[in-house]
């Protein structure tokens, strides 16, 4: 069950998530999400080619990990993203297999929230997110899930454009939300990796 939210990111209420990614009448529920960017040890991003049998944006690529909390211990705290720095800790062990050890609470950064809706396939299936933004630094060991996740790459910010680039020549586009947060704050963030407290900012929602 996902957590259902209103437009301040308050929870009101749980649903599956199936129900939260039905699509209708231009839109679907606000859920809670949440979208990790990893970084190595060589300031290199880790993207990932979603599986085809995703049920929104199938085959795209996008950020390290996509995902929601819960409603389940834990994972509803709101509160410094203490909740969904939990459940992007799950995550990553399920779809990429990354060991949990290797991606402490204390390593990830909760930079800022973003509220977007996208249709996905047509407009039968959908996103309509609260997506909290999470930057983690580590270096990590990869077994991917192929259920989840199709293909994963390290990539160098000199070397970005030209790999999405590269990729849409084949027709694979990015996910809504990856190009959302690319087009936008990636770039600064990217430039100042060991700086990254001067971009928290737990206050404001941005509306994309």
């Amino acid at each position: 069950m996902c957590l259902l939210v209103d437009e301040n990111d308050r929870q009101v209420g749980a649903a599956t998530k199936r129900r939260c990614h039905q699509w209708s009448d231009g839109s679907c529920p606000l859920h809670r999400a949440f979208s990790v960017f990893l970084f190595d040890s060589r300031d290199r991003l880790l993207l990932q080619r979603r599986s085809d049998v995703k049920i929104t944006f199938p085959g795209n690529v996008t950020n390290t990990c996509c995902s929601h909390p819960l409603a389940v211990p834990g994972e509803t705290e709101a509160e410094g993203g203490r909740g969904v720095i939990r459940a992007a800790r799950r995550r990553l062990a399920i779809e990429l297999g990354i060991d949990p050890k290797q991606v402490p609470t204390s390593a990830f950064h909760y930079l800022t929230r973003m509220h977007y809706k996208a249709a996905s396939d047509g407009g039968v299936w959908g996103e309509h997110e609260m997506d909290y933004i999470l930057v983690v630094r580590a270096d990590v060991d990869l077994a991917p899930n192929p259920n989840e996740v199709k293909a994963v790459d390290y990539v160098a910010r000199h070397e970005l454009t030209g790999f999405l680039s590269g990729l849409r020549a084949d027709g694979v586009l990015p996910t809504p939300w990856f190009q959302l947060i690319s087009d936008t704050w990636l770039m600064r963030w990217w430039e100042n990796l060991d700086s990254l407290a001067q971009f928290e900012d737990h206050q404001t929602i941005h509306r994309l």
